[in-house]
């Protein structure tokens, strides 16, 4: 602080004194290190490095997706093979008896009526499907 003495009026100020805390380097520099971090965050993971020993013998068989298909005049088709109306229950309990993954994915037709579709999931549900997927046609775009 610089004083300037003035007999007359005695000691009087140069400058005025900043009353007000400056955060725009502060915001700066936070901002900065949260860029650094977000970037070099991903790169720390890397897991631990192992050499994996080779085998000759096949993986393990990976259970191929059961698709349930509802068509427009309510046929039902699980994957490729044509069920009875009356049988979907009993069908669905011995396809899923001996699989780990109880998911099953259900391709209906557009112009079924709603009321159709979830009796058809109600259906699944009583056959002990634990998990249903629906099957849809992404848009298009415009």
């Amino acid at each position: 602080m610089a004083f300037r003495f003035d007999e007359s009026q005695g000691p009087r100020r140069i400058g005025t004194n900043l009353a007000e805390i400056n955060i725009i380097p502060l915001v700066d520099v936070v901002l900065v290190l949260l860029l650094i971090f977000m970037l070099t965050a991903p790169m720390m993971y890397r897991g631990i490095d192992v050499n994996l020993p080779k085998a000759t013998s096949r993986p393990t068989a990976v259970e191929e997706r059961l698709v349930l298909t509802v068509t427009k005049d309510q046929s039902l088709f699980l994957n490729d093979r044509r069920l009875p109306a009356t049988g979907l229950e009993v069908a669905l309990r011995q396809a899923f008896a001996n699989r780990t993954d109880k998911t099953l994915y259900l391709k209906a037709d557009a112009g079924l009526s709603y009321g159709a579709v979830v009796e058809t999931m109600d259906r699944v549900r009583r056959a002990g499907i634990e998990r249903l997927g629906m099957v849809t046609e992404p848009a298009r775009e415009r």
